[in-house]
């Protein structure tokens, strides 16, 4: 079976108990494990897969917070480093139209550097590039940047999510575009949302697998030669956070249980969709970007119920 690396953050979230209310005024806060990469790790263990984490925390009780929550989860945590920053910490409430009021304590997950990782834990076919602060700064952008061209020059099939936060990237737009372009080209299998799909300009390389995940309509796909939407279930939403995390890490399951990717087509790519829709939708079910994910088992349940 081949282990999946997921680089990226493993951070905090505290999530306002209460609707309707700024940072300001709130007073109940609830604790959450967070971070792109880590619940597509998660979403990978679930399902049956191999994952492995790569990223770094504070050597704080949040940290061990974290590595607890992925060994319970499954993940491979041999990669994860804790240094003298604290924890990444987000804070967000909900308020009035649907807006968010968000305040980010960056720590730990920026300062990950090449010395810190062990190179022999690299050698891995699938990787996914899926964090939301790696391509904001360095020393870490360095890193993500450097273990992405070392795994493509080894012949590993990349993985790539910009997880846009417009929060974190007000006045360098700019910046973003040219460093996500940077990113596709070196991948394989690229999944955006529709807001990050025209950011990036809309276009589908030819050889790029592309998801863009459109909510309730289902999943765009295109390899820049053929396109089809694939249509997701319907459910009633309980919490849709980490709902595009658990679609990939359907999607790359599925890429690691293929012999080979040489013989993959686009009706290969529309089955893996289909499946990692249904894995995606089933997270909004219950709250908690882990804790409601589903399993194979599940999936296969509700398959055959719909049948």
């Amino acid at each position: 079976m081949k282990t999946i690396l997921c680089i990226g953050e493993l951070l905090i979230d505290f999530f306002c108990a209460e609707m309707n209310v700024n940072l300001v005024e709130a007073t109940h806060f609830q604790k959450q494990a967070g971070g792109a990469p880590a619940n597509v790790c998660a979403t990978i263990a679930k399902l049956g897969g191999q994952a492995k984490f790569c990223g770094k925390v504070g050597n704080d009780a949040f940290g061990a917070f974290l590595e607890k929550t992925l060994v319970e989860a499954g993940v491979n945590t041999a990669m994860l480093v804790k240094g003298q920053s604290p924890t990444t910490l987000a804070f967000v409430s909900r308020i009035s139209g649907g807006e968010r009021d968000f305040i980010f304590n960056r720590g730990a997950d920026e300062t990950l550097v090449m010395s810190e990782i062990d190179r022999q834990e690299l050698n891995v076919e699938i990787a996914h590039f899926g964090s939301a602060t790696a391509l904001l700064s360095s020393p870490f952008y360095d890193t993500y940047m450097e273990v992405m061209h070392m795994l493509k020059k080894r012949g590993a099939f990349i993985s790539f999510d910009p997880n846009f936060r417009a929060d974190l990237w007000t006045g360098r737009e700019e910046v973003y575009r040219e460093r996500v372009a940077a990113c596709v080209a070196l991948a394989d299998f690229i999944k955006m949302s529709e807001e990050e799909f025209e950011l990036y300009g809309g276009q589908v390389p030819l050889g790029k697998w592309f998801a863009v995940t459109k909510g309730q309509e289902g999943t765009w796909i295109s390899n820049g030669e053929e396109c089809a939407l694939i249509p997701s279930i319907h459910i009633q939403a309980i919490d849709t956070t980490g709902a595009g995390d658990a679609f990939v890490g359907a999607m790359l399951k599925q890429f690691a249980d293929y012999p080979t990717l040489k013989v993959f087509n686009f009706q290969h790519f529309k089955q893996l969709t289909q499946f990692s829709n249904i894995v995606g939708a089933l997270t909004c079910t219950a709250v908690g970007a882990m804790t409601a994910l589903p399993t194979t088992e599940d999936v296969v349940l509700y398959m055959n119920n719909k049948k």
